[in-house]
């Protein structure tokens, strides 16, 4: 196991590496495209994998007066509202970090006068390679929703406590919003993430 973990986040590991021999483009959508490659194994046998390709997104952990901002929205593949962090996919060239801002400031009204980076993290490796960008934001000013014309969403401001409730209750379950409670949680005990 001494070929895992590295400084720069990624090292080769050749035994287990897999060499793509063809590529077939299936769809290709407004957010998504799905691929099924044919790929050689490390035994020399080969395999075919579904690839979701993703332009990526970013994600913000918005804190005001020891609350966190969250967005009730509708979620058409889960069948039911769902509870996150403001979030939103990645334009073509924009920036993570304005991205974050702009994202922001469309789903809830703030603007903030301090934000950084977390981490960057992929959603579901196995089959796709969207990789969601954290963002902490801090010193909020309060504005105007700007939601995207086919986004309906409903702003609130939870305590952690109401946070840990609504992962019990199973109405924040999705990855980001989950990782983002915890990270509060650890900001609020150490003062750092």
């Amino acid at each position: 196991m001494s070929d895992i973990g590295s400084k720069n986040g990624h090292v080769p590991n050749a035994r287990l590496e897999e060499t793509t021999l063809s590529t077939n483009n299936i769809f290709s959508g407004k957010i998504i495209s799905l691929q099924v490659d044919t790929v050689r194994l490390p035994n020399g046998s080969t395999a075919t994998r579904e690839v979701v390709r993703h332009p990526g997104a970013v994600a913000v952990l918005a804190l005001k007066d020891q609350k966190m901002l969250v967005v009730d929205q509708y979620r058409q593949p889960l069948g039911r509202c769902e509870v996150e962090i403001p979030a939103g996919k990645l334009e073509p060239g924009e920036d993570p970090l304005e991205a974050a801002k702009r994202e922001l400031e469309e789903e809830t009204g703030y603007t903030c006068g301090s934000i950084r980076k977390l981490h960057s993290f992929y959603t579901s490796p196995g089959f796709a390679d969207e990789v969601i960008h954290l963002y902490l934001a801090e010193d909020l000013t309060r504005g105007d929703m700007n939601p995207d014309e086919d986004e309906f969403l409903e702003m609130a401001e939870i305590t952690l406590e109401e946070a840990y409730q609504l992962i019990q209750e199973e109405r924040i379950s999705d990855a980001k919003t989950i990782l983002a409670v915890y990270a509060w949680n650890m900001y609020s005990l150490t003062g750092k993430i």
